[in-house]
């Protein structure tokens, strides 16, 4: 349908915007929100001229509670239905917890937790009334990874949104909605410099960082077949399989070692 898009959220870099130049590869339209609007405009008129497809921008702040229902209504105003939306948005804290503002905590968990379900409530009555639907929560490894000496709420609210994702599932998927949960490792972004934690990342061995164009790739994939989850690269899914199995005393033994910083004690 010409009205038919992909919203992603946090589309500015990294792992959003190789999703949203994935899907416009493949023939669809792009809405593209994040907090930079130069960003934006710059990607959004790349990407339209490359691939040919209808691309429009909306800066927001996902840790402003009126964003969420702000994005909501650019789309309607303008005829956009939303059939895929993919919520992306996402930073770290590398302020120790007890040092950090709960102004700031709040942020946080509003832009990596509220703001996808806000997004997802406000978008899914259209999806029901179509009948079908697809929404793309990038969530994190750290979901099933022993809890971080750093970011502390990083790995917590990332397990929450699996179990968010889990629940869109079990409530719409016989109403024609999937929901994917992608819980990529480490991936070469800005993120880390983003959030202050370039250091630890740098300790990381090279063959747990992947590029966030493979992230993306395996994440639009999964999200088009439907599956509840999507953990890229064959090197996590063993991670993951170990994490699920292994105790986690011996877990968090293994994990400083291919993570330093991460899980020593501060």
């Amino acid at each position: 349908m010409k009205n038919s898009y992909v919203l992603v959220t946090g589309a500015s870099s990294g792992i959003g915007l190789k999703i949203a130049q994935i899907f416009a590869e493949k023939g669809y339209n792009i809405i593209l929100t994040a907090r930079r609007k130069d960003k934006l405009k710059e990607f959004a008129e790349s990407i339209s001229n490359s691939h040919k497809v209808k691309v429009d921008f909306i800066p927001s702040d996902l840790s402003d509670p009126a964003a969420p229902q702000d994005i909501y209504n650019f789309c309607k105003n303008n005829n956009y239905q939303i059939d895929i939306l993919v919520n992306n948005a996402g930073y770290g804290i590398k302020t120790p917890f007890h040092e950090t503002s709960m102004e700031d905590e709040e942020k946080f968990i509003r832009v990596l937790g509220v703001s996808v379900i806000a997004l997802s409530k406000i978008f899914i009555p259209g999806m029901l009334e179509r009948g079908n639907g697809k929404i793309m929560i990038v969530s994190s490894v750290a979901a099933f990874a022993p809890p971080s000496a750093i970011q502390a709420l990083y790995g917590p609210i990332k397990t929450f949104m699996n179990r968010f994702s889990d629940s869109l599932n079990i409530n719409y998927n016989h109403k024609g909605i999937t929901s994917t949960a992608v819980c990529p490792g480490f991936t070469v972004t800005e993120f880390h410099t983003a959030s202050g934690v370039q250091g630890e990342m740098d300790k990381v061995p090279a063959f747990l960082k992947f590029s966030s164009h493979q992230i993306a790739s395996e994440a639009v994939e999964a999200t088009l077949k439907g599956k509840p989850l999507c953990v890229p690269t064959r090197t996590y899914r063993f991670l993951v399989f170990l994490l699920k199995y292994v105790p986690q005393p011996l877990m968090t033994l293994l994990s400083s070692s291919l993570a330093p910083g991460r899980y020593n004690e501060k």
